[in-house]
């Protein structure tokens, strides 16, 4: 009794592991034998003998032709239907003979596609608990951007802010407004370094823009709703993760009321108004895959209200106009400064006001909509040097790495650092300088030390930057032995 019982078990649990390969999806999809598309892009598929599968769509197809010579019943008259065929070619399914596509039309396993495993998407959740603390963002800027202090401190504590508003929401009916942030400094400081800097360590979506390109609508150009669609195309078309990212527009200083023109200004105050509601917050219809709107392009709505726009830009000329509002004040009296008091102060452009950017042509409106104004330093010849060597991807690091793959060891003594400084000085350009320089005197070098194997140990003196010498060239040990 109990033997049979057993045999009663395993045949039950025979039938529910068969049950469960059964269930097992096939490694491979199913092919139209018409039509050559796959199930996934065809939909179900009929099976026919000899392992033929037909898409819907073939299927119905052929039946509907097959109906149009249905005259008098012809469908049930094999010998007809057979004798149609040979002089119509008909592609009728009924009558053809599915034992010829055994072994060569039958389709193989070669043929047949490969499934791609559905890979379970997993959505980083924002959280007020995994959102760093300001100290901690401006930690991980420490490690790439050198300098710029306060910048720092503001961008920590403003994107801290800002993702704690789109993660409670409104706490106790009191809506959070947004900080967008507009960035002020000289060229080469660091203000596109420090946004992507930022995004990477956020894990969050960042769309880099240019306002250069940006027009009024109706006008050959970008719309402005253009850097939300850059935003979207950034986050995978993903709108739930686009609404939660950074836009960086590059240049605002370009879109400058334009002084004493005739013309309509087309990419100067026009953007200016037109990106007002895109700051504040609006529903923006953007196309998706596309720069620009057109009939063929499907359409998405993007809400930017809790979008971190950061605007950044040079403003040329912006510390003549801090200068005259500075030397108004106190060129009068017995207590007078010099006028040229403020001509060599490094730290003129962290004296900027509202009043002063309107003057240099910002209108009201927008200026309004970035309450945080956040200025760069011009690099000095410390910084310079610091920029060389200490970030994680520092320059120096970088070419040191490139030689090593040749098994040549390099090295920059401090006297070289300081000479390359002060070259990047003379170029006004910040820090885009140093790699310029540092490019061209490596030129020769990278050039030469694969030919000679025997070169191990290559110094870069301040003398061979200035022009007055050569590098230190030293030949490798093993060689020496």
């Amino acid at each position: 009794m109990s033997d049979q019982n057993n045999n009663n078990i395993d045949e039950i649990n025979g039938n529910a592991n068969t049950e469960n390969n059964d269930k097992k999806e096939p490694e491979y999809e199913d092919v139209c034998f018409m039509c050559r598309r796959p199930e996934s892009k065809a939909g179900k598929m009929f099976h026919l003998p000899n392992g033929i599968c037909v898409c819907d769509d073939c299927m119905h197809k052929t039946m509907d032709t097959v109906s149009q010579f249905d005259y008098q019943n012809l469908l049930n008259n094999p010998t007809l239907m057979n004798e149609l065929n040979k002089h119509t070619g008909m592609p009728g399914l009924s009558f053809m003979d599915f034992s010829n596509f055994q072994g060569t039309g039958g389709i193989p396993n070669s043929q047949k596609i490969k499934k791609k495993k559905e890979e379970p998407e997993v959505k980083p959740e924002l959280s007020i608990e995994n959102i760093p603390a300001p100290h901690k963002i401006k930690a991980k800027l420490d490690d790439y951007v050198i300098g710029q202090e306060q910048a720092k401190k503001i961008i920590s504590v403003a994107v801290y802010n800002h993702y704690k508003r789109v993660t409670t929401g409104t706490m106790d009916d009191i809506e959070i407004e947004k900080s967008n942030i507009l960035m002020i400094g000289p060229t080469g400081s660091g203000k596109t370094y420090l946004v992507k800097t930022l995004a990477r360590l956020l894990d969050v979506p960042l769309a880099i823009t240019d306002a250069t390109s940006l027009t009024e609508a109706g006008y050959i150009g970008d719309d402005i709703e253009s850097v939300v669609s850059k935003l979207l195309a950034a986050a995978g078309n993903d709108i739930d993760k686009a609404q939660q990212g950074i836009i960086f527009i590059d240049e605002i200083d370009k879109i400058a009321k334009k002084k004493n023109t005739t013309s309509r200004d087309v990419s100067g105050e026009s953007v200016q108004q037109g990106m007002l509601k895109l700051l504040e917050g609006a529903d923006v219809e953007v196309p998706v895959g596309a720069s620009s709107k057109n009939a063929m392009v499907p359409m998405a709505t993007v809400n930017t209200r809790n979008i971190l726009f950061i605007c950044g830009g040079a403003f040329p000329d912006l510390d003549e106009i801090i200068k005259q509002r500075l030397n108004k004040q106190t060129s009068i009296g017995f207590d007078a400064d010099l006028k040229d008091k403020w001509d060599k102060d490094p730290d003129l452009i962290t004296k900027v006001t509202v009043d002063d950017l309107k003057k240099f042509g910002m209108i009201p409106e927008f200026l309004g909509r970035l309450p945080i104004i956040c200025t760069l330093k011009g690099l000095s010849k410390d910084m310079l040097i610091q920029i060389l060597k200490e970030p994680k991807n520092a320059i120096l690091k970088q070419y040191q790495k490139l030689l090593a793959l040749d098994e040549v060891k390099l090295d920059f003594n401090d006297d070289a650092l300081e000479a390359i400084a002060e070259k990047a000085l003379e170029k006004d350009t910040g820090a885009r300088a140093l790699r310029a320089i540092i490019e061209e005197f490596m030129l020769d070098i990278m050039y030469e030390i694969p030919k000679d194997e025997n070169i191990g140990h290559v110094t870069i003196t301040g003398d061979y930057i200035r022009g007055k010498g050569g590098p230190q060239i030293e030949i490798r040990h093993d060689v020496m032995q």
